[in-house]
């Protein structure tokens, strides 16, 4: 039993979260590149340097400088296995941000030091505080001009509603940063910077000439008071309160020129959780226990152009995933196995022959068998909750611009809203199909990647909604009589529930005020 409660204890499974161009990706590309899982750091955007960012890997991803999914990539560092899954910042695809934090034991908030906390920061560390997510906060861009460090940790203590704790320090900053000062270790390391590859470090003794020589005597001065100063307002550093995610450690760096980072992947090793128990709706399922339970958290269609193929990406809560073993399908009951799982390093994936709790699995998906929220076990009937889809708010007719290719392009509809990018639903009245989504962005994306992995061609129509709700009653001859009534705003999502989609708010208030007995939500879990 030690060797497995041993490769449990290895494993360190964390999403990087922040608001769009704060530096999540390329934080990600050094955090692998000091892994060893690359030699040579993409940028996202950047004239010079031709590679682009790993975990962005998608077409549309090169071309605009965004990530628009999360990807998963896992490496070995320091005899630790990690896994870090860099998510989308832009809050077009915030649910499959919210997604990607059910499955990870801890995260890392990325914040710009010059625009210190943003919306969507905020709304992240609130999904964090739900589930009690330990986090780690690393401030970047030190490389620019920005805000005096103190401040922005005032407003990080004020807007994230958690204590703060440095254990890095800058020494300077913007044109004059000279590196950074690593309160955990108590040393200090100079690096010079490199976009691209890991450099030589210095160690150097705070209270020596020495620092005077290699920063410069008014810097010196600068971080000795700077640090007198943190260590007397901040209190000591207890690991235990930041796994109870009540205090949060900051780093500073510049994530471009691989300052901080190293200091950052040191600590984090150290500190962060291993994989943590997970709730099911019958009980709570401990990573220590022998039989294997996993969850499906996301879907992604299409990683290899060549082949339709679709993976489901499994995170094993507890036991030892192994490969061709039968696993039990809770949803439709069924038996499977799979005959190559597999693990990712974004695009590039190898077969596994087994995995731990904490690790996530590729499971190749054909024929859509897999919905996201599925649970697999070997052989208990349990139930782990995902997150809900929340009710849309743009809305668009999907009609197919090409009538010879309908069936590439129902195949395409089908894959990618079994992702979850958006929902789509089936007017009863007409049979048009309408797609509902959170941000314009993602209609763009629909029809992009349509048009270059399914080679189908889709055009969007204007109509006119307010929202979509799902219904229920207990009385079937009400929710009938109401069916009726509402003919023609009457929709099925794909899972065939009913769905009443309103064009005003008005009708949607007349509605509920008319059916009392009628239930109306507005996420799709009830």
């Amino acid at each position: 039993m030690s060797q497995y409660s041993n490769e449990i204890n290895l494993r360190r499974t964390f999403a990087i979260i922040s608001h769009p161009d704060a530096g999540k990706t390329t934080l990600t590309e050094k955090l692998l590149l000091f892994g060893g899982a690359i030699h040579v750091a993409g940028a996202v955007k950047s004239n010079k340097i031709k590679k682009t960012a790993t975990s962005d890997w998608m077409e549309i991803e090169k071309q605009r400088g965004i990530s628009v999914a999360t990807s998963v990539m896992g490496f070995e560092y320091n005899g630790h296995k990690i896994n870090i899954l860099d998510t989308p910042g832009h809050q077009d695809f915030a649910e499959d941000t919210y997604r990607t934090l059910t499955a990870v034991d801890s995260a890392i908030i990325v914040v710009d030091s010059a625009k210190g906390v943003e919306a969507q920061t905020r709304k992240l560390m609130e999904v964090c505080r739900m589930r009690n997510t330990p986090v780690i906060i690393f401030i970047n861009k030190m490389d620019r001009e920005g805000r005096d460090p103190f401040e922005v940790l005032d407003e990080l203590e004020e807007e994230l509603k958690i204590s703060v704790r440095p254990l890095s320090w800058p020494i300077g900053q913007g044109q004059r940063f000279k590196g950074v000062y690593n309160i955990y270790e108590q040393q200090l390391n100079l690096f010079t910077p490199n976009k691209q590859r890991v450099t030589e470090k210095i160690e150097v003794d705070i209270n020596s000439n020495d620092l005077d020589e290699q920063v410069g005597a008014d810097f010196a001065e600068q971080l000795r008071n700077d640090l007198e100063l943190v260590n007397g307002v901040y209190p000591d550093f207890d690991v235990e309160a930041y796994r109870r995610a009540e205090v949060a450690p900051v780093f500073f760096g510049s994530a471009l020129n691989n300052f901080g980072v190293q200091e950052l992947l040191d600590c984090f090793v150290e500190i962060a959780p291993s994989p943590r128990p997970t709730k099911a709706e019958e009980r709570m399922v401990e990573p220590s226990e022998p039989k294997f339970t996993g969850f499906i958290f996301k879907i992604t269609a299409n990683i290899d152009p060549n082949h339709r193929s679709c993976i489901a990406f499994c995170k094993v809560c507890s036991g030892k995933f192994q490969r061709n073993q039968p696993y039990l399908h809770i949803r439709n009951g069924k038996t499977m196995r799979f005959s190559s799982p597999t693990q990712f390093m974004a695009q590039r994936k190898s077969t596994v022959e087994e995995a731990y709790p904490g690790d996530i699995v590729g499971l190749p998906d054909s024929g859509g068998v897999f919905k996201i929220g599925d649970t697999l076990t070997e052989g208990e009937n349990i139930h782990f909750r995902g997150l809900p889809s929340f009710s849309p708010e743009l809305f668009k007719y999907i009609e197919n611009d090409d009538p010879m290719k309908s069936k590439q392009f129902q195949k395409g509809i089908e894959q990618l809203m079994n992702e979850g990018v958006a929902q789509s639903f089936v007017n009863q009245f007409n049979n048009r199909r309408i797609v509902g989504t959170v941000g314009q962005l993602q209609f763009e994306v629909i029809q992009y990647r349509l048009e270059h992995e399914y080679n189908a061609k889709c055009r969007w129509e204007p109509v006119h909604l307010y929202k979509a709700c799902w219904i229920e009653a207990d009385d079937e001859k009400e929710l009938e009589n109401f069916k009726k009534r509402k003919y023609q705003y009457m929709a099925k999502d794909i899972e065939g529930r009913d769905v009443f989609l309103a064009d005003s708010g008005y009708v949607l208030s007349m509605a509920q005020q008319d059916f009392e007995n009628i239930r109306f939500h507005f996420t799709s879990e009830f």
